[in-house]
């Protein structure tokens, strides 16, 4: 029998700042960063809102790091389905074996399952190999089992919820099932309408922009919901977000958000283009019609435009060719804008300009010192 979501419910303080975080993925550095530049102190509250392990090489790192700042600060953890990956691998033995085999080939020094065997001195090769790694994990890593375990699928107050996936009805919430709390799809685009403010992570936001790539939380006002996951860990000029709720009612989120890339300031202006393709995952079939160097000139089966995209962005599947996130977006710059740079290349660069990729085909140079 599927088991139940648990609901936490809590008073958030009047007065106190609250930050909310999703998918930190094992990554540890971004996830500081983050708390840096929004100026994260001890009178700050912490919503975490699921997944702060798999797919990142800091995973255990980050696991132990929000354990200690739980034990010093204000800190509210909800469950993701990567956190609940790790719990299921060791109280299920009999459930999905050759799944985690597979996973842990493909993830290796990403998964925390092998992070946390290769700590105890044991290393995985084999499908043999996983009840002794489940027994590893069982006899070293019982104070981050039991973190892991407390943490319930919803928090719940009078003006939000909060939920790592997504909810199908808040009147209902003792009926929901946990796993589809944590992995809920395409939540926004479920039509779903709440009276608490729905704040969410798990579905990258960019995935729901066809056009224009961006990882800026997405905030629909007509749906009281709010997606934050800015894609961590799972593409290159992917960023950590930490969503600022409104101390008086009536007040609009606001954010911060960090990608850890270098920058540079640009020295020319571009106009932006009127129209534009953003070539995402589960939208990313491609035909490749020139092959170059660092670029390949490809077709977008989905949208039909014609799409520069980074060589060792093209992987097969099957009979089809991909492409990792890709875009012939170019962004408004001005002389003086500081850009975070993904990729740099003889006669442009791929770049972040509030949180939003594209192409410049300008000129760059240091920043100034701050």
């Amino acid at each position: 029998m599927a088991r139940k979501a648990r609901i936490q419910r809590l008073e958030l303080p009047a007065g106190r700042r609250v930050l909310v975080v999703s998918d930190i993925h094992g990554s540890l550095p971004l996830f500081q960063g983050l708390l840096d530049r929004a100026g994260y102190g001890p009178d700050d509250i912490l919503v975490l809102l699921g997944d702060l392990v798999e797919k990142g090489q800091d995973s255990l790192a980050v696991l132990r790091y929000v354990m200690d700042l739980s034990t010093r600060r204000t800190v509210y953890c909800v469950k993701g389905n990567c956190d609940d990956l790790v719990t299921e691998f060791v109280d299920s033995p009999q459930v999905r074996p050759e799944f985690f085999h597979h996973y842990l080939n493909v993830w290796r020094n990403r998964c925390t399952l092998l992070q946390m065997g290769q700590e105890a001195g044991f290393e995985t090769r084999s499908p043999e190999d996983l009840p002794a790694l489940r027994q590893v994990i069982l006899d070293h890593f019982g104070p981050e089992l039991a973190f892991l375990k407390s943490m319930p699928e919803i928090l719940l107050t009078p003006d939000y919820l909060f939920v790592h996936g997504g909810v199908e009805d808040e009147d209902r919430l003792e009926d929901m099932e946990a796993w589809r709390c944590m992995k809920n799809d395409n939540f926004l685009d479920q039509g779903r309408v709440f009276r608490r403010w729905c704040i969410v992570g798990h579905t990258p936001v960019t995935l729901y922009h066809p056009h224009i790539p961006t990882s800026n939380p997405l905030i629909s006002q007509a749906q009281h919901i709010v997606s934050i996951d800015g894609g961590c860990a799972l593409h290159l000029d992917a960023q950590l977000n930490a969503l600022v709720l409104p101390r008086t009612p009536g007040e609009d989120f606001t954010f911060f958000a960090y990608d850890g890339l270098p920058t540079a300031m640009a020295l020319d202006r571009q106009e932006e283009t009127a129209e534009s393709a953003n070539v995402r995952w589960g939208h990313n079939q491609v035909e490749v019609l020139l092959r170059g160097g660092a670029l390949c000139r490809c077709r977008h089966l989905e949208s039909g435009r014609e799409v520069d995209v980074l060589t060792d962005y093209l992987y097969r599947s099957g009979d089809q060719t991909l492409c990792k996130e890709s875009t012939d977006y170019r962004p408004a710059v001005e002389p003086g804008d500081i850009l975070s740079i993904v990729r740099r290349l003889a006669d442009r660069a791929l770049v972040k300009k509030n949180g939003v990729t594209g192409w410049y085909f300008g000129r760059l140079c240091r920043p100034p010192q701050a």
